[in-house]
């Protein structure tokens, strides 16, 4: 395997910085996603009994002991509960909006790393190509032997550059999948949240 990465050539250097970078960013948002992660239904039910039993203070306390960005935005609309609903929705959407930062933060570096290091690959190649074929410029012939290095380095700078853009891609999707669970986790949870409060203000 050293054998085939140093007979890669120059640009397969770069190209094991991008992969170490991409799975540095992706270990860091699997421990971030994983701490984020919550089981809704028990949070929700835990969050109305303390809504019913010690009110908007105890259904915050309760929030406050859950981590998460689906207790972070509902306590951040309970701390504006006494404003009524409209600044209850107005604190969830702003909340929302930091936690879905916190949620995306890194992404864009995955991206990044998925786009470029086919694109290093790709250049690999092309300068592999280059070398072969100056090396048959300088030599005046084309026989496999000083035509193969030149091909060898093209074709495993490519291919490696290949492989690091897949690795990342399944980390890549398998974050975007669970961001977007969390999403709808946040979403479902404010409007029961909005609607427990609704009912309660009735209840007066």
């Amino acid at each position: 395997m050293t054998e085939l990465f140093l007979n890669g050539g120059p640009f397969m250097w770069p190209i094991l910085v991008l992969l170490i970078v991409g799975i540095a960013f992706s270990l860091e948002r699997l421990v971030s996603l994983t701490r984020a992660s919550v089981n809704t239904r028990k949070f929700l039910a835990k969050l109305h009994s303390a809504l019913n039993e010690g009110g908007v203070e105890g259904a915050a306390a309760e929030c406050e002991k859950t981590p998460g960005p689906v207790a972070s935005i509902l306590h951040a609309g309970l701390a504006r509960a006494n404003k009524g609903i409209d600044h209850v929705k107005e604190a969830i959407t702003s909340a929302g909006s930091i936690e879905m930062a916190f949620l995306e933060r890194g992404m864009i570096v995955l991206q990044s790393v998925i786009v470029l290091a086919p694109m290093m690959g790709f250049t690999g190649t092309v300068a592999g190509m280059v070398s072969a074929f100056d090396a048959i410029k300088v030599k005046n012939d084309i026989s496999p032997a000083i035509v193969a290095g030149g091909i060898s380095e093209a074709l495993l700078t490519t291919l490696f550059g290949l492989i690091v853009a897949m690795i990342i891609q399944i980390f890549f999707n398998y974050f975007t999948s669970r961001v977007d669970k969390l999403i709808i986790d946040m979403e479902e949870s404010s409007v029961n949240l909005i609607d427990a409060l609704s009912e309660l203000e009735e209840k007066k």
